[in-house]
């Protein structure tokens, strides 16, 4: 593998981009993700009309209620001498209200329907963005970022999202009507007795921006330590065996036992924080009637209000503090959610791989020819892993790059690929600059053949068709044949149509290296990599793919990054790679015969020799 910045665990950098958000006291830019967010919702416009639609038809009704509540209070009469009530007003008046209530019963069944869709709705259309993103992200993304916490926000984070769209969005619309309708109605009942129960308002707005303040920071915090947990647990099961054989469960359990705790101080804090601001709502509210009940008796005893007035004015003055005491009780995830919509988009924004390649280039066309001219590259600045770097290879060469860890032998597929742009310098195949080849033909003409296979939850048959999609099923068992993969295939139960269980988990590691080996001869490359493709596989297997990989590699130039040096005597060029530059190249007996890097390396490897 190429040398990577330093990673903590999990795969992540210790002062890098996760460590920074802990500091975080609120979202970088809270406003513009709410922004992107509106904007991914507003994608269903259809869906979000109705919905607004029937959250108007229900905020009217709601509104409705108290003035008919109004009424029907108001046609009882009270005096000193007597009671009077017009009992057909006021069976008139309660059969109205009795339908007042079923309607709305039915709309805010129709409202859970709709915003249940809203929410699915968007957050397909965001999971769909994000997978598109994350698959056009380059290689160092991946390579310095937790795959853990990029897995976290595309489920944790979606789902965060889907939740609070489904049970905020009818909250946040009804409130805001509702606001603006019980405020109209009160005045129109009585300015006086509005601007008292408004009063409270202040008090609101205060104790939720103090509130707030302290909620942002603990959610962003929950969000980033819950990421960190996952990149462990997917740390902790991909590398379960070494785990075991290493004997550190406990340690595991134990360091996992520390984050764990640090998300759930976290999640307490954040909870404590979100889960006060409702019953301050409250407090606040229930204020706000004592106001209204002291000022409101008062008035009706000065004749300028009835009673039946008071009623609705409390039953208003609930409305009108419901969609806030709402909010402030589903702020938590509110907060939630924006926090992981900030992560989300994120990745989102991340410089995906550029491809300014317009040449006219024809995979078929490709002879071969590769040159390395002058190379610089570093992964970190502080670090230079190639040092003004040349290497020519001629179309139809097997070239062996052999070098001590570290050196740089895998840097250079990485820059032959594109995964990694290089510094300074240029490199050609064909004479021909590969930033100036598209992408997507630069890759169709080289195929690897990676040490550590690659293989998907699928059938045997599309993983080898993998390397060309439109392979018929005889060409996929003829790459098969060619790499002594059928043998073991047909002896299967369902043969090419064995699902694999997850990284081919369920073959041998040699049977899945000759999946790979199968996958890279169908692909039919004009360019072939080999990362010691045969290091993992048992001698007996070794020597079934070795007249097929000298079949596969004929007439194609092969590049073999070898770590066996047994592997690659008969290469025509070994070229040795130390301290990032070309030390020596030539045939096996010449370097021997020099005795420089290669003879060093090779005493090393057959000889016990220590230089």
């Amino acid at each position: 593998m190429p040398p990577m910045p330093p990673m903590g665990p999990g795969g992540r950098k210790p002062g890098g981009p996760h460590g920074a958000r802990l500091t975080m006291e609120k979202p970088k830019d809270a406003k513009n993700t709410l922004k992107k967010l509106i904007g991914y919702i507003g994608r269903n416009r259809y869906l979000f009309f109705a919905l607004i639609g029937v959250m108007l038809i229900i905020t009217l009704l709601n509104l409705a209620a108290p003035s008919i509540q109004q009424i029907a209070i108001d046609c009882i009469t009270l005096t000193k001498k007597k009671t009077s009530v017009d009992f057909g007003a006021l069976g008139k008046t309660l059969i109205g209200l009795g339908a007042v209530y079923l309607l709305s019963s039915v709309f805010t069944y129709m409202q859970g329907i709709f915003s249940a869709k809203l929410s699915q709705y968007t957050v397909k259309t965001m999971r769909k963005d994000l997978f598109s993103s994350l698959v056009r992200l380059p290689i160092k993304y991946l390579d310095t970022h937790s795959h853990g916490d990029i897995m976290s926000r595309m489920t944790n984070d979606v789902e965060n999202i889907s939740t609070t769209i489904s049970q905020s969005i009818g909250s946040l619309i009804s409130g805001v009507l509702t606001i603006v309708g019980t405020v109209v109605i009160m005045l129109l009942y009585s300015p006086l007795l509005t601007l008292i129960s408004l009063s409270t308002v202040f008090l609101t707005i205060f104790v939720s921006g103090v509130l707030t303040k302290y909620m942002k920071k603990y959610f962003i915090k929950q969000q980033v330590l819950l990421g960190e947990i996952n990149g462990e647990v997917e740390e902790m099961v991909v590398g379960y065996r070494t785990v075991v054989s290493y004997g550190k469960e406990q340690d595991a359990v134990d360091k996992f036992e520390k984050m764990s705790n640090n998300l759930k101080k976290c999640g307490i804090k954040a909870q404590i924080f979100g889960g006060v601001m409702g019953p301050c709502m409250n407090l606040i509210s229930n204020f706000g009637f004592i106001l209204i009940a002291a000022f409101g008796g008062w008035f009706a005893i000065k004749g300028f209000i009835t009673v039946g007035t008071i009623q609705a004015f409390i039953l208003y003055s609930k409305q009108f503090s419901r969609p806030i005491n709402e909010i402030a009780n589903q702020f938590a995830n509110i907060q939630t959610a924006i926090a992981g919509a900030e992560r989300i988009f994120e990745v989102m924004d991340a410089d995906k791989e550029t491809d300014e390649g317009k040449a006219d280039f024809e995979v078929e066309n490709v002879k071969g020819d590769i040159d390395f001219k002058h190379i610089d590259f570093s992964y970190v600045p502080e670090k230079q892993v190639l040092k003004d770097l040349d290497l020519e290879v001629k179309a139809g060469q097997k070239i062996a790059i052999v070098g001590a860890t570290g050196s740089g032998k895998t840097t250079i597929v990485n820059l032959l690929t594109r995964f990694y742009p290089v510094d300074s310098g240029e490199i050609t195949i064909d004479g021909q600059s590969i930033y100036d080849i598209p992408k997507d033909k630069l890759r169709r003409s080289i195929a690897i053949v990676l040490q550590d296979t690659v293989l998907f939850k699928d059938t045997i048959e599309e993983n080898i068709r993998y390397g060309r999609e439109n392979a018929t099923l005889d060409e996929i068992k003829a790459a098969a044949k060619f790499a002594n993969a059928d043998e073991f295939i047909e002896r299967l139960s369902e043969g090419y149509d064995t699902v694999l269980a997850e990284g081919g988990s369920n073959l041998s590691q040699g049977q899945r290296q000759l999946l790979s080996i199968a996958r890279a001869v169908l692909a039919d490359p004009k360019i072939l990599i080999l990362d010691e493709a045969t290091s993992s596989v048992d001698t007996r297997t070794e020597m079934h793919i070795q007249s097929a990989m000298v079949a596969l590699m004929k007439n194609r130039t092969s590049l073999i990054i070898a770590h066996r040096l047994s592997t690659i005597r008969d290469a025509d060029k070994i070229v040795v790679i130390d301290g990032g530059r070309v030390a020596e190249q030539g045939s096996h007996e010449e370097l021997i015969a020099a005795k420089g890097c290669y003879y060093r390396l090779y005493q090393t490897q057959f000889s016990g020799v220590k230089t």
